[in-house]
């Protein structure tokens, strides 16, 4: 069997989260699963099932992150989660005055080629279950700070709803849980 590769889109918060070594966990919708509340039994009974979009054991993501093109000298692509909430990243060098870094504006991570990411995961599991079912642990591998909430669990239902929408916890949708870890460059 041969490894594949696929793209995965990460907030700039979830990307900083994995280059700190916080985040070795992610949860996406299984849209495969939802309106069928009979599976409930099975998929608790049997978690680790085939299909994932995102792949399986083995198989690696290379994550798609806002970024922009570097119209200075210097690394040719300068990323958001670097540079926190700035709207542009300017940076003269000292000794020529030559902008050393000059980006205005971010484009979405949406347009990110592969040759341009500098993050790759391989998974190393891959289970679905109810999105409430997030254990404390899971939730701290999914990028918990301890600065930013009291609990994990209260922490990733504010982040899921933030790229979710209002309303989405409470649905409790089934989730792929991938765990992964960063491979280095």
């Amino acid at each position: 069997m041969s490894t594949k590769e696929r793209p995965i889109v990460f907030s700039s918060l979830m990307v900083q989260a994995i280059l700190d070594d916080r985040k070795t966990q992610t949860r996406r919708v299984a849209n495969e699963f939802a309106g069928m509340p009979c599976l409930d039994g099975i998929l608790k009974r049997f978690p680790r099932q085939n299909g994932c979009r995102y792949g399986a054991p083995g198989d690696r993501l290379w994550v798609r992150e806002t970024w922009q093109r570097n119209i200075g000298n210097g690394p040719p692509i300068i990323y958001r989660a670097d540079h926190g909430e700035a709207t542009g990243v300017y940076k003269p060098d000292p000794a020529s005055g030559a902008w050393e870094i000059a980006v205005s504006g971010w484009r979405p991570s949406i347009f990110m080629r592969r040759l341009d990411s500098r993050i790759l995961l391989e998974i190393t599991d891959v289970r679905v279950e109810r999105l409430q079912e997030i254990s404390e642990d899971d939730a701290r591998a999914e990028g918990y700070s301890p600065k930013s909430h009291h609990f994990p669990t209260g922490w990733f239902r504010d982040i899921w709803e933030s790229i979710n929408g209002t309303g989405s916890w409470d649905a409790n949708p089934w989730v792929w849980a991938i765990t992964f870890r960063r491979l280095q460059p």
